[in-house]
C-alpha cells in the first residue's frame, strides 16, 4: 500500500523501526493505539455502478435498475451514503478512533436480487450478468480505495461456478490494487456449486497462494434459505455462524492447505470464542479417523481412508500456520481464550456502517473488551495483526493514529456504563458481556 493520506493534519513524527512509529504499545504512537477495523462494509450507490460495467451490459442494466426495489432500509435511508461517500466515511472512522479499514461489500451489485453476501449461487442463465455485476463492484472498489491511499484494503468479490474464471479475477483485482483479498462465497447444501472441500477449487487456491491473497469468509454468507417465518428467523440466528464456520473444516479436510501451503484463510464476523473447542474437535476426528484407517477393516475405517495423505498436517497445525479470525467486536468472554486462539491471529473490527457495529462508540467497545489487558496485546489485536495480514503500512498509519487514535489510558479504563445509543451486540447485556 502507498503511504496513508489523512483527513487530519499529520504531526511531524519519525518512525522507530520498520513499519512502526515511536515507542508505544507494540511500537506504535507513544500513547495511542493504531486501530485498523478488519470488518467494514461499503459499495456504490446503485446507478453509480453503470460506468464500471462493460458497455454490452448497459442496456440490460438500465432495464434492471428501472424496476429494482432495494429490500434493505439502511441502503435507502439518508445515511446510506456512508457506503460510498469517501470524505464522510474517513471523518466517521477517525471520529471513532479508527485509521484504516478492510472493506467488505454491502450494497447491491448490478443484476443481483439482494446484497451479494447473502445472494444464492447464480443459475447458468444468471451467471454472465452476475459476474459482470461483481466485476463492476471490484472496479468501483479499486477507485474507492485509491481515494484514501493506504487507508483501505478492499475485498474483491468472485463467483465459484468457474474456479478458473475466479482465479483470473483474483489476478486482475490484485493488479488493480485491491489488497484485502477475496470474499469466498458460501456453498451451503443445495447451492448448485461443489462443496468447498472439493479439489475443483484448486485453480483458485493456487493463485491466492501464489499472489499472497487472503481468502476471507464472512459470517452470514453461507446459510441455506430457511424462509421468513418467526421460527425460521430464529433458527437462522442460531445456525448462521455455524454454516460460516464450515469453510474451515472443508478446506482443512479437503487438503487445500497441504496442496497450497501459502494459502491464508480469514474467518470474519463469526466471533472467536468457538475456535479452541472446534480445533480440539477437529483434531480428535482427524486422529481418530487416521488411526481407524490404519487398522483392519472396520465399520469406521472407510471414513478415514486416505485422509492422512490427502490433508497432511493436523487441523490445529493448519490453524497455526494458515488461518486468522476477524473477530469483529470481541466479547469479554472471548479474550481469556486469546492465547489458545493465537494472539497473532485475532483482528478487531467495528462492522461500520452496520447498525450492529460499534460505531460511533468503538472506543467504548474496545474498553468493554480489552480494559486491563497488556497494551502490546491490545495493539496486536486492534491493528498490528490486520496490518500484517492485509499489508497496511503501520508507520504511515501511526502518524494518523497519533492524532485520532484512542489513548492507552482511555482503553485501560473499564467501561462502567453502556452508551445509551449503542446498538451493537458488543454491548448486549448478559453473561457474555462484562461491564464494570
Amino acid at each position: 500500500m502507498t503511504d496513508p493520506e489523512s483527513a487530519v493534519t499529520d504531526p511531524e513524527s519519525d518512525s522507530a523501526g520498520p513499519g512502526r512509529g515511536p515507542a508505544g504499545p507494540g511500537g506504535g504512537p507513544a500513547d495511542r493505539y493504531t486501530v485498523i477495523s478488519a470488518d467494514c462494509h461499503a459499495g456504490a450507490d446503485l446507478l453509480d455502478y453503470k460506468p464500471y460495467l462493460e458497455s454490452e451490459h448497459h442496456d440490460d442494466f438500465d432495464a434492471w435498475a428501472a424496476t429494482y426495489v432495494n429490500p434493505y432500509e439502511d441502503l435507502v435511508a439518508d445515511t446510506a451514503d456512508r457506503n460510498w461517500n469517501s470524505a464522510r466515511r474517513l471523518a466517521d472512522l477517525e471520529a471513532d478512533g479508527i485509521v484504516a479499514e478492510v472493506v467488505f461489500p454491502n450494497t447491491i451489485p448490478p443484476f443481483f436480487p439482494s446484497a451479494s453476501l447473502m445472494a444464492p449461487a447464480p443459475s447458468r442463465a444468471e451467471y454472465e450478468q452476475r459476474w459482470a455485476g461483481l466485476r463492476a463492484h471490484n472496479r468501483w472498489l479499486a477507485d474507492f480505495c485509491e481515494a484514501a491511499p493506504g487507508r483501505r484494503a478492499g475485498v474483491a468479490q468472485i463467483l465459484l461456478n468457474d474456479p478458473a474464471e475466479a482465479a483470473r479475477e483474483v489476478r486482475r483485482t490484485k493488479e488493480a490494487g485491491l489488497t484485502g483479498g477475496i470474499l469466498l462465497p458460501g456453498a451451503p447444501p443445495g447451492s448448485g456449486v461443489p462443496e468447498l472441500h472439493s479439489p475443483a477449487y484448486d485453480p483458485l487456491w493456487a493463485v491466492c497462494a501464489e499472489l499472497d491473497v487472503p481468502v476471507n469468509h464472512h459470517g452470514g454468507s453461507a446459510s441455506p434459505p430457511l424462509g421468513d417465518e418467526p421460527a425460521a428467523r430464529a433458527v437462522f440466528m442460531v445456525e448462521t455462524t455455524w454454516f460460516s464456520h464450515r469453510a474451515l473444516w472443508h478446506l482443512i479436510f479437503g487438503g487445500a492447505f497441504r496442496r497450497h501451503p501459502g494459502l491464508r484463510l480469514v474467518l470474519t464476523e463469526q466471533g472467536s470464542g468457538w475456535i479452541p473447542g472446534i480445533m480440539e474437535m477437529l483434531d480428535y476426528y482427524h486422529g481418530r479417523l487416521v488411526a481407524s484407517a490404519a487398522r483392519a477393516a472396520t465399520a469406521e475405517s472407510k471414513f478415514g481412508a486416505g485422509l492422512a495423505g490427502s490433508m497432511g498436517a493436523s487441523p490445529s497445525a493448519v490453524w497455526r500456520d494458515n488461518c486468522y479470525v476477524g473477530a469483529s467486536f470481541m466479547r469479554p468472554h472471548e479474550f481469556p481464550l486469546r492465547d489458545r486462539i493465537g494472539l497473532d491471529k485475532i483482528m478487531w473490527g467495528s462492522d461500520y456502517p452496520h447498525d450492529e457495529g460499534t460505531a460511533p462508540y468503538s472506543r467504548e467497545g474496545l474498553r468493554i473488551a480489552y480494559a486491563g489487558l497488556p497494551p502490546a496485546e491490545i495493539a496486536a489485536m486492534t491493528g498490528g495483526n490486520a496490518a500484517r495480514v492485509y499489508g497496511f503500512d503501520l508507520a504511515g498509519l501511526d502518524r494518523v493514529a497519533a492524532v485520532v487514535g484512542p489513548t492507552v489510558e482511555e482503553i485501560a479504563e473499564p467501561l462502567k456504563e453502556v452508551p445509551a445509543g449503542a446498538t451493537s451486540p458488543a454491548f448486549a447485556p448478559g453473561g457474555s458481556v462484562r461491564v464494570w
